[in-house]
């Protein structure tokens, strides 16, 4: 298998006993923003490269979003091979909306991370809990997240006896007034039959393959909340799809959260609710990896 490779721009910190011209892209006006980059450690089936974006782009100048898009295009050329790319929320923060997308990592280069991060997890977590929880995301994506999870699962599903797996539902007109009523009455509404009869068919192979039945439950809706998980007990190897932190109830700190889409908020709701629990993303992996890497630099000095 081709190895892969990965560029993650991260943000190099200010120091306050450092010069202008170490804490800038460039040391002088006529010279272009470059943005180096280096080899931060290669990891099974991807390398990952470093590119540090320094505070200012020319001696205490903060970066214009035109400027810095064009030193990582740039960064990205110089690069060997054809790397995907990952960005740090807080140099994505600096770049126009409309252009954030393109720096967007693909499907399969997020797989990849998460399947390495199961790797190093899951089999600790499963060898005590034996459970897996899924968090799914928007319905137009439920097809792929399902089919992702799959891939990602398939290795741990021996040493999977329980797994359960929240959604959100379409709606038809008459649960939607059903939703209405419950709303009113409840703070609380369930998703169709119809959602639970199309999700049936994605989860078959579990039972034909492993005999494992995913206990499927509908995310709770209320008026002054967005979606959350219900009453049901989550643990064991949690992978969360969901735009935004949905609540999950853990009761045990046998338990790692994976979140697919790496949400800072996310990151600190769940440190918030439940501190024991370890969090990681594909962000959160690369950050640590800049920082060992950082961290052997020191030590040779």
């Amino acid at each position: 298998m081709e190895q892969e490779t990965i560029l993650y721009y991260y943000p190099l910190p200010a120091r306050p006993d450092s010069a202008d011209n170490t804490i800038a892209a460039k040391k002088h006006w006529f010279q272009e923003a470059v943005l180096p980059v280096m080899l931060l450690t290669t990891q099974g089936e991807f390398d990952i490269l470093g590119c540090a974006v320094p505070p200012f782009y020319y001696r205490k100048k903060t970066w214009k979003a035109p400027i810095l898009s064009e030193a990582m295009e740039t960064a990205l050329h110089t690069a060997a091979g054809m790397p995907d790319t990952c960005v740090h929320q807080d140099i994505l923060r600096l770049l126009p909306s409309e252009s954030r997308g393109r720096w967007q990592p693909h499907a399969g280069t997020v797989k990849r991370l998460i399947k390495y991060l199961l790797e190093q997890r899951a089999g600790k977590v499963l060898a005590l809990t034996g459970m897996v929880t899924v968090l799914l995301g928007q319905p137009e994506e439920t097809e792929r997240q399902l089919e992702t999870t799959w891939e990602l699962l398939e290795p741990y599903l021996p040493r999977v006896n329980r797994m359960l797996l929240y959604y959100e539902g379409r709606e038809s007109q008459k649960s939607k007034e059903e939703t209405a009523f419950h709303k009113h009455y409840n703070d609380e509404a369930t998703a169709g039959e119809d959602d639970r009869e199309a999700l049936q068919e994605y989860i078959e192979d579990y039972y034909y393959e492993y005999g494992l039945v995913p206990q499927l439950v509908p995310y709770r809706r209320s008026e002054m909340t967005a979606l959350r998980c219900g009453k049901e007990l989550c643990g064991g190897v949690i992978l969360d799809y969901g735009e935004g932190f949905r609540y999950p109830k853990i009761t045990s700190a046998d338990c790692v959260y994976i979140d697919v889409t790496s949400d800072e908020e996310k990151e600190r709701l769940l440190g918030r609710k439940s501190p024991a629990i370890p969090y990681i993303s594909p962000l959160k992996y690369l950050d640590t990896v800049v920082k060992n890497s950082y961290d052997r630099k020191v030590k040779m000095t």
